[in-house]
């Protein structure tokens, strides 16, 4: 499905969420703070938009997702970038070794991987002590009248905006349920605790429509 529609996905992002989408990339990013010298793994990172971002502090950013498809557009559109590397992979198995990179982050990708909770404790596995997570997702706002709004949006007029602008109206609709189906802010604090992560705090934007997670792998016992 994410294979098919990599040609416009970043695209018909920005149009769905009504240019939102490049807000929270750019509070991920400050939620990131890359520096020259970092390794940082910036998972289901799709045709790399977020990736590219990270990438000019001068950090060597890997740039994985498990969809061919998207790491074949990210390679075309930024293959140039020297400290950009695109790799397929497995969030749930990742092909990196034990204490590799100094952040992780991922958006808006975690509600797609089948076992999150796994994918988490990968994360952390490679993750150096003393390193950061940065997770931005879909979440739950937190107002009533808001959340009847954003509900009203998604069930009735983000289809027929799909259909218009989308080379894959039908994906967009796994992707909306994937957001309603998705648990709100506390829920996934604590699936972050369980995998290890300390320090756990989140942000909310637009009104929790998104949350911004972030977490510490403890450092290291001197002893």
């Amino acid at each position: 499905m994410f294979d098919q529609v990599a040609g416009g996905y970043d695209r018909t992002n920005t149009v769905l969420s009504l240019g939102n989408d490049k807000l929270w990339r750019v509070a991920t990013t400050r939620a990131v703070a890359p520096r020259r010298g970092q390794r940082i793994l910036d998972l289901a990172a799709g045709t790399g938009a977020s990736s590219v971002s990270l990438a000019r502090s001068g950090a060597e950013v890997v740039a994985a997702d498990f969809s061919q498809g998207m790491i074949a557009e990210g390679r075309r559109r930024h293959g140039g970038i020297p400290n950009l590397t695109f790799e397929q992979a497995d969030a749930t198995a990742l092909p990196f070794d034990d204490d590799a990179f100094d952040v992780v982050t991922i958006s808006f990708g975690l509600r797609n991987v089948v076992e999150p909770k796994k994918a988490l404790a990968e994360m952390f596995r490679v993750t150096k002590p003393g390193g950061r997570l940065v997770v931005c997702e879909f979440s739950h706002p937190t107002s009533k009248a808001f959340a009847g709004l954003y509900g009203f949006y998604n069930n009735r007029v983000l289809p027929l905006a799909a259909k218009a602008v989308s080379t894959n109206a039908e994906a967009y609709d796994y992707l909306n349920e994937s957001i309603r189906d998705w648990p709100d802010q506390p829920t996934l604090a604590r699936w972050i605790r369980q995998a290890g992560w300390t320090d756990v705090a989140w942000r909310n934007l637009t009104f929790g429509i998104v949350a911004l997670h972030r977490a510490v792998k403890p450092a290291a016992d001197p002893a």
